[in-house]
């Protein structure tokens, strides 16, 4: 009989008939499938990636008018740093600089005049479109602790300046208290910059104290709310994290009222050999600090992520030659120009939703 191919051949040729009709619709399908997943990828890291929060003190980020009502007269035209528009120009490009390798959904900042230098610096960081929190403080130089934050990751609900009235009846600057949503949970993050030691140290441990008191009442006035409320403290303490006064801030335990002890990220890098955010007379120091209650380390939604805590520390942001190696790389030295960026480095953490 011999062999016959044809139903074969018939069979093949109708599989691959319909074949050829479904392609262009398979191919569709199967492109739409993949697009989703990486739509829905890239998402989750987006809504997974965490709010990353940083703080910087800028070195006396002023303007170029002189403010009768201010101490600023060396920041200003004419005074005895010879400020120039370039010498302003540049502290503008320095300050974003820093912002750009932050990359930070918010940054708290202190030592910065008022809130046309926060929208300048706005103006010159491009990389996002910051909003503002800033007050107008009492600090006879006229530094203000302020913030940024990114509208589409953060929501501000309140945020209001709280007056430090030092003991002489001293003014300093307000600590900015903002309160606000991430992932519709509320955090509250408060933007600090402690009394320094200008003038002598024995002289501000009592002011730094006055500060931590004012301070602590209000986180126990908010714990007593929600004693898991989420609390974030960033900001330039102007003492070490074994310092009595920041170690009796945290243990939040103040007369007849107490709360779960809060923690200092910084802590554990106290002591490491060549790093701070800060160097006096040839010493480390970790006196920019974040400090967050115990509702973010151990209970609710939001958590600290582990080993988010970062130092932006990179060779640029430090002196490399000469009698200050190692120090940070300011912007003034008394009054000669050095153009660098700041005499503090900056700090960040993440916070993340913890399903």
């Amino acid at each position: 009989m011999g062999f016959k191919p044809a139903p074969f051949a018939k069979a093949y040729d109708i599989s691959l008939n319909k074949f050829r009709k479904y392609y262009a619709t398979v191919t569709i399908m199967l492109r739409m499938a993949i697009l989703v997943v990486l739509i829905s990828t890239v998402v989750w890291c987006q809504t997974d990636s965490g709010l990353r929060v940083s703080f910087w003190n800028v070195e006396n980020l002023f303007d170029m008018e002189n403010d009768p009502e201010k101490n600023d007269d060396e920041f200003s035209l004419g005074g005895r740093k010879n400020i120039t528009q370039e010498i302003y120009d540049l502290k503008l490009k320095n300050c974003a600089a820093v912002l750009t390798d932050l990359n930070a959904d918010i940054v708290g900042i202190c030592e910065v005049e008022n809130q046309f230098m926060m929208q300048e610096l706005n103006r010159v960081y491009t990389d996002r479109d910051y909003a503002i929190v800033h007050f107008d403080s009492p600090d006879r130089r006229g530094i203000d602790c302020a913030l940024f934050y990114d509208p589409a990751v953060f929501t501000v609900l309140e945020s209001r300046a709280i007056k430090n009235v030092l003991p002489g009846n001293l003014p300093t600057r307000d600590i900015v208290h903002v309160q606000g949503a991430y992932q519709d949970q509320v955090l509250h993050i408060f933007v600090n910059h402690w009394p320094s030691n200008y003038g002598g140290k024995e002289k501000a441990i009592p002011k730094r104290a006055a500060t931590a008191d004012l301070l602590e009442n209000i986180m126990l006035d908010i714990l007593a709310d929600d004693p898991d409320a989420d609390i974030l403290l960033i900001g330039d303490f102007n003492e070490e994290p074994i310092d009595p006064n920041i170690k009796g801030f945290i243990d939040m335990n103040n007369g007849k009222r107490s709360a779960r002890p809060f923690t200092n990220l910084m802590e554990p890098l106290v002591g490491k050999p060549g790093v701070g955010t800060y160097v006096y007379r040839g010493q480390d120091n970790l006196i920019d600090q974040i400090i967050v209650s115990s509702g973010l380390m151990n209970s609710g939604s939001l958590k600290i992520l582990p080993g988010s805590l970062e130092i932006l520390d990179q060779p640029k942001y430090r002196q490399q030659e000469g009698k200050y190696a190692h120090y940070p790389f300011r912007f003034w030295a008394g009054n000669r120009l050095l153009g660098g960026y700041s005499d503090h480095l900056t700090v960040s953490c993440t916070v993340i939703m913890d399903d």
